[in-house]
């Protein structure tokens, strides 16, 4: 299958955060499984399947015959008002309809193999809604630490300012830069600790858990080597593309069953009919029915079930170059993010070097305490825009992967048992009756399903 075209490892992480003694951290594979298995939207496009599953069958069951058991009561005045009764048995077959039954069953398939595409388009949605709150709850979790570490720094260039204010060697503007510096610190670190509140709401909502200690990403999936391999990876296994050729296919059926409907028909009738005395009175009968005229309502089916697939080519086409562009923007966002990982690597480099050597010459009397504490926020600045840079590549990589039609539970490789959305539609999909042993099959696969 080509979603298996390009190995994917998730990343498992060695590096923990906020790992507290004994307890084991979570990694981005855990939370893609919670996230796979806590989805509420997933159950609901499972249950929209089932039910066009359900089509399908009842699509079949037009091919077979109808029976049906009927009780009559008539009153005569002729007969003195006596009430008679009857009771018969009758049986309907459509023998022959040009294939406008068979292709109506046949268009009912094509829709749920669309659907199938749409719950796998819905498993990306959830994967990645997952992959993103994790990393917003490691970098809230950083940045929190930072700005913890910038407030305790800030609390020792105060000390010594203080000091160095005692012995006269700066006057009380450094004294009042330092506190305002504090000041501004802490702010800023209450702010980080919100965000980190939201991050971990967001998560909760996308994994059905708060997180706990989670690791950092110590790999990324592989995704594909140029633009334009993506693009073509993406043309062929998207499933909204996949989707909208199954559509397309559904309208073309439509107008065949459109064009079959203006055509010869043949419906066979038996039936047996008992009165009161058991008297029978058996009958079979052979209808043909053509249609002449229906005050043009069968050639307006037929013209609106071909704009109906013009529409359905049409919206192929977007679909695909709005997929392509998907991954165009995929790969430029991921390029954008890596080069700024490579930069903040640099800047936080220099912006060390800067900040050892003011401190030493602050320390010598040739820097201020402002000169001091300007290095220090740009070396802050530095570490928070790497956190934010690497947190960005992270969710780019996985942004990429769905993008191509591939960010699922079988190509990431996580290990769990996925819903087979083949198990129900095949128990069904003859529908068989509640005591025969399809259905006892079906109520086998109900049981699996935790349906019944």
């Amino acid at each position: 299958m080509m979603r298996r075209f390009f190995g994917a490892a998730v990343a498992a992480g060695a590096i923990t955060l906020s790992t507290a003694p004994g307890v084991s951290a979570e990694t981005l594979t855990d939370a893609l499984i919670g996230a796979y298995k806590h989805s509420h939207i997933l159950d609901q496009q499972r249950a929209l399947l089932r039910a066009a599953d359900e089509d399908v069958a009842v699509a079949i069951s037009a091919l077979r015959p109808v029976v049906a058991y009927v009780n009559s009561y008539s009153v005569s005045a002729a007969n003195n008002y006596e009430l008679s009764a009857s009771y018969s048995l009758t049986f309907d077959l459509l023998l022959y309809d040009n294939g406008a039954t068979k292709l109506a069953a046949d268009a009912t398939k094509e829709g749920v193999l669309a659907l199938r595409e749409a719950l796998v388009d819905a498993e990306q949605s959830i994967l990645l809604a997952a992959v993103a709150a994790y990393m917003d709850v490691i970098s809230a979790t950083e940045t929190v630490q930072l700005r913890a570490s910038n407030v305790r720094l800030i609390n020792q260039e105060l000390q010594a300012a203080r000091d160095r204010f005692e012995v006269g060697e700066i006057t009380r503007t450094d004294v009042a830069l330092a506190e305002s510096a504090l000041a501004s610190a802490r702010s800023s670190q209450a702010a980080a600790q919100g965000t980190l509140d939201v991050a971990r709401e967001a998560y909760r909502a996308a994994v059905g858990r708060y997180p706990k200690a989670l690791s950092a990403i110590s790999s990324l999936p592989q995704t594909a080597e140029s633009m334009e391999v993506a693009q073509g990876v993406a043309v062929r296994t998207h499933p909204s593309i996949r989707q909208a050729q199954r559509e397309v296919t559904v309208a073309e059926l439509n107008i065949a069953r459109a064009e079959a409907a203006m055509k010869l028909s043949i419906t066979g009738s038996a039936g047996v009919t008992f009165d009161e005395e058991l008297q029978n009175n058996s009958s079979v009968s052979l209808s043909l029915r053509q249609p002449i005229y229906q005050g043009g309502a069968l050639s307006a089916q037929l013209r609106k079930a071909k704009a109906q697939r013009d529409a359905a080519r049409a919206a192929l086409l977007s679909t695909t170059h709005t997929v392509q562009q998907a991954v165009g923007n995929a790969w430029s966002n991921l390029r954008v993010t890596n080069a700024q990982l490579s930069a903040t690597d640099r800047q936080i480099s220099a912006a060390t070097v800067a900040f050892r050597g003011v401190q030493e010459e602050a320390r010598l009397g040739s820097r201020t305490t402002l000169d001091v504490l300007n290095a220090e926020q740009d070396l802050l600045d530095a570490r928070v825009a790497r956190v934010e840079a690497q947190s960005g590549r992270n969710t780019a990589v996985y942004q990429l992967l769905s993008s191509m039609g591939l960010l699922t539970v079988e190509h990431l490789g996580l290990g769990i048992q996925t819903y087979d959305p083949s198990a129900y539609y095949n128990a069904v999909k003859d529908a068989p009756a509640k005591y025969s042993k399809q259905g006892k099959q079906l109520d086998s696969v109900l049981r699996r399903l935790n349906l019944d």
